[in-house]
């Protein structure tokens, strides 16, 4: 493993390297337009496990892609949750459906979710929960930055997921339940299964930055923390047009805020050890889950990711747990419009490959419960 003894100085060589932009990251997306008038079909939300609507705040896209707005004491302010469902959900009120939830890249949305078609599936409700612009799915060391309280985990873990069993009709096992994410999101679904594997049978990692043992990415995760704009600015909804950068990460915050000091001193990177997804013990957890990885190669920050993933990918294969990685280097074997960067030019079509093996699985599923 490279070695973590960064200097200060190393450290900020790495930042301004990691927050370089290129064509990788020049893509954008447009969010569906909101209608103003809700559909009747829209299904009706309650109030609960600590999740209070905010009235008058939902944005429907159609009657089967709407979002709505929560507040939580987890989190500062108010918290937008994008849900598609399945074409036919409200036409057979007796069936129950598989869930995938979709986490967003930094200094990204919920509205990301319209970049990727094929997340809106006719065999399973979607469910994209705001992750933050820099939230990194995690419950923050410190809760007193600008940002305010910052428990990303509790929130969607603890929160959303039994908030969404208890209003829509959703099959609520680990079989039928999947957490997929891309970038920042792609850390937080790996990381998400591991922790909760009683929650999640099913994660796919798309260019995740999955591997903490990484000097260069946990400088990424310090990079988002200071606002350095391009580090792990996934290609949202957020970018504006043409300049391959997002609009930032919102408030500069400490750069021990979320998992305390990076550097291996005296085990003061201890938080950084306990939540890496490739740690070992943290894979160990994983046996029995359905495991996908999904990377490119080209880029500043997909160069790294396809390193993260590869040797997470090798630990699995020491641990005999059996998983797919798919490894498209410069895009030219997943799609004409992938360049191996990291944008929804090569996760759209990912995710398109993905969504088919998924939906067989949760039918596969079916058959055995």
């Amino acid at each position: 493993m490279k070695s973590l003894r960064l200097s200060a100085a190393g450290a900020a060589l790495t930042l301004a390297a990691l927050a370089g932009t290129g064509p990788a990251a020049a893509a954008s997306t447009t969010a569906a337009p909101v209608v103003t008038a809700a559909p009747s079909a829209l299904p009706a939300f309650a109030d609960g496990h600590g999740l209070i609507l905010v009235p008058g705040a939902t944005e429907v896209h159609s009657a089967t892609d709407f979002t709505i707005t929560v507040t939580t004491g987890q989190l500062s302010g108010s918290h937008r949750i994008r849900i598609l469902l399945p074409g036919g959900y409200a036409a057979e009120p007796g069936r129950r459906w598989p869930v995938t939830y979709f986490l967003h890249g930094g200094g990204g949305t919920v509205d990301d979710v319209a970049a990727a078609p094929a997340l809106h599936s006719d065999s399973m409700i979607t469910v994209v929960p705001d992750g933050g612009l820099k939230g990194w799915y995690a419950d923050w060391l410190m809760q007193n930055t600008a940002l305010g309280a910052a428990n990303w985990q509790t929130f969607h873990t603890q929160q959303v997921v039994p908030f969404i069993d208890a209003n829509l009709r959703t099959v609520p096992d680990r079989s039928h339940r999947a957490v997929v994410g891309l970038s920042m999101g792609g850390y937080g679904a790996l990381r998400y299964a591991e922790a909760r594997p009683d929650l999640f049978g099913r994660v796919a990692s798309l260019s995740g930055g999955i591997d903490f043992g990484m000097a260069e990415i946990r400088a990424a995760v310090l990079a988002t923390e200071l606002n350095v704009t391009g580090a792990w600015c996934a290609a949202s909804t957020s970018t504006p047009s043409g300049t391959g950068r997002c609009t930032g990460y919102g408030p500069s915050t400490d750069s021990d805020a979320i998992f305390g000091s990076p550097y291996p001193v005296f085990g003061a990177d201890h938080v950084w050890n306990e939540v890496n997804p490739a740690a070992g013990t943290n894979l160990a957890r994983l046996a029995g889950t359905d495991i996908t990885l999904y990377t490119g190669s080209q880029g500043l920050v997909d160069h790294y990711t396809e390193i993260a993933s590869a040797t997470v990918k090798a630990r699995l294969d020491q641990l005999r747990i059996p998983s797919r990685f798919v490894d498209y280097g410069n895009g030219s074997s997943l799609a004409p419009g992938c360049d191996g960067g990291h944008d929804y030019g090569c996760w759209a079509p990912a995710l398109a490959d993905y969504v088919p093996r998924l939906s067989a699985a949760f039918a596969a599923g079916d058959r055995t419960s």
